[in-house]
């Protein structure tokens, strides 16, 4: 079942191919877990949504208030029975009508589905996990490439290319040959107690993960951030390298080529993730 517009539907077809979204990835979606029917990092999650919609010139209706679209995702995990355990939330805002490149209107729709998980809080995969530069193509960076729209084709491509070569991930490449993120979260790079993540300005996501691990490490004594540009060169001389995002938390990198990374501060900012979220 999904929530299509406030109504609980048959998760079948019920967008039309004229939809906006399917035709010209005129639409923005956000990723957010849930943990027994409470969401976590909601209020960030709902506030970049809100940005993203004013950055794209979609018209935000006067209904779209934080209370109101996390009681439609609590309507939609309650009728697939999902409010009792761990569970995926896709929450996708389109804009409709019809209209070429230039849309008729700048209003919206929304859909919102949701998919089990199995676990209730992060946990550390200790299992290798092997990534590479994908050089193909290149993130352009700007405001719109900070955005999670449904343009994604360099992720698909670059997951297919992962997948052919038997990588578990890819880091991407900005058109300044700096490394931004990788095809499913923000990177972060450590050097002793020096944690490097890119600056948005560089054209990685505005991950809500990210803002939760950046949080993290001003809050301990133990690290210090290094918001800065990422060259491929620094890759092999890290400590470690992690990825980030809201339904792993944070995944560490075992090989990048020929080096072998620790898993020691990723462990860490792990378990004080899970103690924050305990705590919030």
């Amino acid at each position: 079942m999904v929530n299509f517009n406030g109504n609980i539907v048959e998760n079948e077809a019920f967008l039309s191919l004229n939809n906006r979204g399917y035709a010209y990835g005129d639409a923005l979606f956000e990723t957010v877990r849930s943990v027994h029917g409470k969401l976590l990092f909601w209020e960030d999650h709902y506030f970049r949504l809100m940005a993203s919609m004013r950055i794209m010139r979609m018209e935000i209706p006067m209904n779209f208030t934080l209370e109101f679209l996390e009681a439609q995702i609590l309507r939609t995990l309650e009728s697939n029975k999902l409010l009792k355990q761990s569970a995926r939330v896709k929450l996708t805002v389109h804009r409709i009508g019809a209209g070429l490149y230039l849309p008729h209107t700048n209003d919206v729709e929304f859909v919102i589905s949701v998919k089990p998980l199995e676990l209730d809080f992060y946990l550390l995969n200790r299992d290798d996990y092997e990534v590479d530069l994908f050089k193909d193509y290149y993130v352009s960076p700007s405001l719109l490439s900070a955005l999670k729209t449904n343009n994604k084709a360099l992720n698909v491509v670059g997951s297919i290319f992962a997948n052919e070569n038997k990588l578990d991930n890819c880091l991407l490449l900005n058109t300044n040959k700096q490394v931004v993120e990788a095809l499913n979260g923000n990177v972060f790079l450590v050097n002793g107690n020096v944690i490097k993540t890119p600056p948005i300005e560089d054209g990685c996501l505005k991950g809500v993960m990210r803002k939760q691990i950046i949080e993290l490490i001003k809050k301990s004594p133990d690290y210090t951030l290094d918001e800065a540009s990422i060259s491929p060169f620094e890759l092999q001389k890290a400590d470690e390298i992690f990825i980030s995002n809201v339904i792993v938390g944070i995944q560490p990198v075992t090989k990048y080529r020929k080096k072998l990374f620790k898993q020691e501060v990723s462990k860490d900012l792990l378990q004080k993730l899970n103690v924050s979220i305990r705590l919030g």
